[in-house]
């Protein structure tokens, strides 16, 4: 297959890189791109990072590049701040790092909901790497973060109303709410079911969300095959910014 862009994806928890978007890092990596995953809750040493660290692994995305807050609903995720509680700029500056030291072509991240339960964690991931896609690439914000680098793309990964009828019942059922946008709002939908089964390994990689009930991955875990590789097979995603012309496109791209 040709090669695809370059990739980081940035989510708010471990296991958020495989629930959307395990699919296209996979992909991605089976093109010969390079792909990368930033992590912004959770801190290196804890049992989630560990399995983030198999996670992306089993998604070729390499090592795990961790912010290190703590999550919003977890006080054992982290000695530091809360991620919602530290000023946005430095949450910013971070992300910029990241992009500037590995130089994607496209970055990946939350939609403005924060996915389909509208997590704090995920909107505020979302705003901050949206400010950092645009700062990163100007030299006279955040000097200190290495030379600049703008992503020649940047997409959020979403569900549109029209792709939640097996979805949004099981949320519903565990308290959870279902965000959803208009079908027209999304640009991409990849067709992932070549990448499932790496997809479906990286999401068991998650042990601790598997044996709970409310996760997605415990959830999805105790569904038939055919019912889960529905509505995981297929991933979506705006794009954020210069929007393509009409017509979905089947892939991340540049263009």
């Amino acid at each position: 297959m040709p090669q695809l862009p370059s990739l980081l994806a940035v989510f708010g928890h471990p296991d958020d890189e495989s629930l959307v978007a395990g699919g296209v890092l996979a992909q991605h990596a089976a093109s010969g791109a390079r792909t990368a995953v930033v992590t912004a809750t959770w801190a290196p040493g804890t049992h989630r990072a560990a399995e983030l660290a198999d996670a992306v692994r089993i998604l070729g995305a390499g090592e795990p590049r961790m912010l290190g807050y703590a999550d919003h609903r977890a006080p054992d995720s982290s000695t530091g701040p809360r991620l919602c509680d530290v000023p946005l700029d430095h949450v910013v500056a971070d992300i910029v790092r990241h992009i500037r030291s590995f130089r994607p072509e496209v970055v990946l991240t939350h939609d403005a909901y924060g996915g389909l339960t509208g997590h704090p964690d995920h909107r505020q991931t979302h705003r901050a790497v949206v400010l950092a896609a645009g700062a990163a690439g100007l030299e006279h914000l955040y000097p200190e973060a290495g030379a600049p680098w703008q992503p020649a793309a940047m997409y959020a990964a979403t569900h549109p109303h029209g792709a939640v009828a097996d979805l949004g019942p099981l949320l519903t059922r565990v308290d959870k709410s279902v965000l959803s946008v208009p079908d027209e709002l999304v640009d991409a939908v990849v067709d992932v079911r070549p990448w499932l089964e790496t997809k479906l390994a990286a999401i068991r990689a998650h042990r601790s969300q598997i044996e709970r009930e409310r996760p997605l991955p415990g959830i999805l875990s105790r569904l038939p095959d055919a019912e889960r590789d529905r509505i995981i097979g297929t991933e979506y995603f705006t794009r954020i910014g210069a929007r393509p012309g009409p017509g979905r496109m089947s892939e991340l791209t540049t263009i």
